[in-house]
């Protein structure tokens, strides 16, 4: 108490193991350019394969993407100098939007879309009432995001957003959905013959310098630091059967481990 907390010993002693609040638990970030984007055609037999997942006694935790809308607003933002915390306010908006979405149609299961000012504090109740919920993805940065290396665009999206609540509730896992297979050594939009990559480290991903990356690079600095989520997985929501495979433990998409 009486000492410093910039102290090197200090924070050495402070190596403690962490409570897990909800150990059950899985965080599903369901894209909202990969997955809302698209469409019914899309969202649909994904929403459907949530559903199921539910139906299988899962506690489930959805973090949704902005997508299109997201990207707009930071265009505008961008043309008329506004700072990375006010852009990080506005993207927050445009997540919420599709929380809301998402709730609409997962609500047959007792599944709602949160406010993000009660999300955090509740969530235990809540996922103790129903069997999952859903909030915005992006963490409450809003002022005060953190400024990028390059550019004004907020480093912590809702990939990031998705992970410090994994870690901060010490979920079991958490799993992105995404319009690709997982990870590729190359874009594989551009170039067909891009090799998959089943299982990675950070120093790997690092070492390589994979330019492609389907996630929020700040991840990787998350991922090295945290204490309760040593990895995360990427698989293909076009492709919903998948969902169920990874909540399984079968060997689906990309595993990225802290190292």
């Amino acid at each position: 108490m009486r000492e410093s907390l910039l102290d090197r010993d200090v924070q050495r002693r402070t190596e403690v193991p962490v409570f897990r609040m909800l150990p059950d638990s899985y965080v599903i970030k369901v894209g909202g350019r990969s997955v809302f984007d698209r469409g019914r055609e899309v969202v649909y037999p994904v929403v459907e394969e949530l559903s199921a997942a539910l139906d299988d006694g899962h506690k489930l935790i959805f973090g949704t993407g902005g997508g299109a809308r997201t990207r707009h607003v930071f265009s505008i933002g961008i043309d008329l100098g506004l700072p990375t915390g006010v852009l990080a306010q506005l993207a927050a908006a445009d997540t919420l939007g599709t929380a809301h979405m998402l709730g609409t149609l997962l609500a047959p299961k007792g599944v709602v879309a949160i406010p993000p000012e009660i999300f955090g504090h509740l969530l235990p109740l809540f996922l103790r009432a129903v069997p999952g919920v859903i909030y915005n993805g992006l963490p409450p940065y809003s002022i005060w995001e953190h400024p990028p290396k390059i550019g004004r665009i907020p480093p912590h999206r809702t990939d990031a957003g998705c992970f410090l609540l994994a870690e901060c509730f010490g979920s079991r896992e958490l799993i992105l959905l995404k319009d690709v297979d997982g990870l590729f050594d190359e874009d594989p939009r551009r170039n067909p013959d891009a090799v998959f990559i089943p299982e990675i480290t950070v120093g790997e991903i690092r070492r390589r310098a994979l330019r492609s990356l389907p996630f929020d690079p700040v991840i990787l600095d998350l991922l090295e630091h945290a204490r309760l989520i040593k990895q995360f997985r990427i698989v293909n929501a076009l492709d919903p059967s998948t969902i169920r495979a990874a909540l399984a433990g079968e060997k689906v998409g990309t595993v990225v481990h802290a190292g």
